[in-house]
């Protein structure tokens, strides 16, 4: 039975997440932050050269492949407002409403019906 060298996967895992890693990088720092003021989004918050950590890149259609270079997918969002929204994105695939009350399906079955008296 042989070993598996794990010092040899992870450089190969790591191999292949650095040109994904580098190309998010590279939209936030090197286009969004050109793009768009240091602003959120959502709440307003502006951002400094200090705090700028906190302002992500949020993409409006939720599909992280699609990075035009427009930034037409993009919006920055503070950390807190970009939580937020995809949460939204969570409860809305559960089936639960603005109003955090999950949507019921209508009752299809009336209590009142008879075979010979049909509703």
């Amino acid at each position: 039975m042989s070993t598996i060298d794990h010092k040899r996967l992870d450089q190969i895992v790591l191999g292949a997440r650095k040109p994904v890693m580098s190309a998010k990088k590279g939209y936030r720092e090197k286009k969004a932050l050109k793009i768009y003021p240091w602003i959120c989004g959502r709440c307003t918050r502006e951002f400094t050269h200090t705090n700028l950590r906190e302002l992500t890149v949020h993409h409006r259609d939720h599909n992280h492949d699609h990075n035009p270079s427009d930034g037409s997918n993009w919006e920055l969002l503070c950390i807190y407002c970009h939580d937020n929204e995809h949460q939204k994105q969570i409860e809305a695939d559960r089936g639960y409403n603005d109003g955090r009350v999950k949507q019921a399906n209508n009752a299809t079955h009336s209590p009142f019906c008879q075979p010979l008296n049909p509703c």
